[in-house]
């Protein structure tokens, strides 16, 4: 990576943002929030936008929705009109503008530029539904899977075709950039996603008797497994968290497990701060959740797959377990309970991702992204590129 020419060449240029969709506040819009406060002017490309979902950050942002938008249920329903998600991305008239910086997990990245524009998409993952994890977002239904075979089909082959129209790709985890050589076949720096550790600090009393789980509550996130094994083991277990398997979930729990919706930031924190631990039992793209808690000085028991493996340190951070069973699990839970932690040395791993480290590594790529228009803004009046 080439060194910084500093900030305020990149500041004189037009950026123009995109994000997949914005009807809510989870990991990916965090990270668009970070993006925001750095271009304030940039408007935000997106098929679909809930703006009381949002916070303020975003919502003073112009945002320009695709034709979606004019579809029943469109920002409730939208995953349904997944097969028509490529062509209103690509419905977009070219964005003029020098940088396109697109955070995706979907079609972000299929925005179209102008001649002569630069494009950098900040992937949380190639498309997990037509790449990954069929049944833990399909199910196991044979006619479905039959149906659905040709249009996946469909959107792998836009998704790896989109894919060459990115400049350069920035993964979030070393993770997901062995997907995008796997499925696109292209190269991708890694800059972690921002976590404000100056919000998720460690409290001053001592933990209480409660384990954690903090998730949406959807299949592949795998709740449904901690919730099993605390039912057979009877530890005390408070779940955060809302989705489609609430009902089914609660219905399904005994009454050491104690079910509490979404909540605020300053209650979650304090959740975080009163825990023994955290459970992750999902296989993630990289996990911001994990990385809140041990700014907060708690440790974590995660699945040894996925992004949780560069975020927990086995046996200084948390525990991880290899299967995702009930006895696996379990078995790492006893073996972080019977452990004794550092709160300072699990704070000192979650600082390794805040959101200034972020910043600065994000602008170094989009630098390197950006030489060919920096070259020719280079001697614009009042240039100063050499001088930093």
């Amino acid at each position: 990576m080439p060194k910084r020419r500093g900030s305020r060449l990149t500041s004189r240029l037009r950026v123009a943002l995109c994000h997949d969709w914005l009807v809510g506040m989870r990991g990916g819009e965090r990270v668009l929030e970070v993006l925001c406060r750095r271009f304030p002017d940039a408007p935000i490309y997106t098929l679909v936008s809930h703006p009381s979902a949002l916070t303020t950050t975003i919502r003073e942002h112009e945002i320009r929705e695709s034709l979606l938008r004019r579809l029943p249920a469109a920002t409730t329903k939208y995953r349904l009109y997944l097969p028509l998600m490529p062509a209103a991305m690509e419905a977009f008239r070219p964005v003029d503008a020098d940088l396109v910086l697109s955070t995706s997990h979907c079609v972000a990245k299929g925005l179209r530029v102008r001649p002569g524009a630069r494009h950098l998409c900040y992937c949380f993952t190639p498309m997990r539904y037509a790449w990954l994890f069929f049944e833990e977002y399909f199910g196991r239904n044979p006619v479905r899977r039959m149906l659905l075979k040709p249009v996946l089909a469909g959107l792998r082959r836009w998704d790896r075709l989109s894919a060459r129209r990115v400049d350069m790709f920035v993964a979030i985890s070393q993770h997901v950039r062995d997907r995008i050589r796997r499925f696109y076949g292209r190269d991708a720096e890694v800059v972690y996603p921002p976590v404000d550790t100056d919000f998720w600090t460690p409290g001053t009393g001592v933990s209480g008797e409660y384990d954690l789980v903090v998730s949406a509550m959807v299949p592949y996130k795998r709740v449904d497994l901690v919730v099993n094994a605390y039912n057979r083991s009877g530890r005390q277990l408070k779940v955060v968290g809302s989705g489609p398997l609430l009902d089914i979930l609660t219905e399904g729990a005994r009454s050491n497990i104690e079910f509490l919706g979404w909540v605020g930031n300053d209650e979650l924190r304090e959740l975080y701060r009163g825990c023994r631990c955290l459970v992750f039992p999902g296989e993630e793209d990289f996990g911001l959740i994990p990385v809140e808690v041990q700014a907060c000085g708690r440790p974590v028991v995660a699945l040894d797959r996925g992004g949780a493996t560069e975020t927990v340190v086995n046996g200084l951070t948390g525990c991880l377990f290899a299967h995702q069973t009930c006895d696996s699990l379990n078995e790492a839970v006893e073996r972080c309970h019977c452990a004794s932690w550092d709160a300072a040395a699990i704070r000192l791993n979650a600082e390794r991702f805040r959101t200034e480290r972020f910043l600065a590594e994000m602008e170094q790529c989009i630098e390197s992204c950006l030489v060919g228009v920096l070259d020719r803004n280079a001697s614009l009046p009042g240039s100063d590129t050499g001088k930093s």
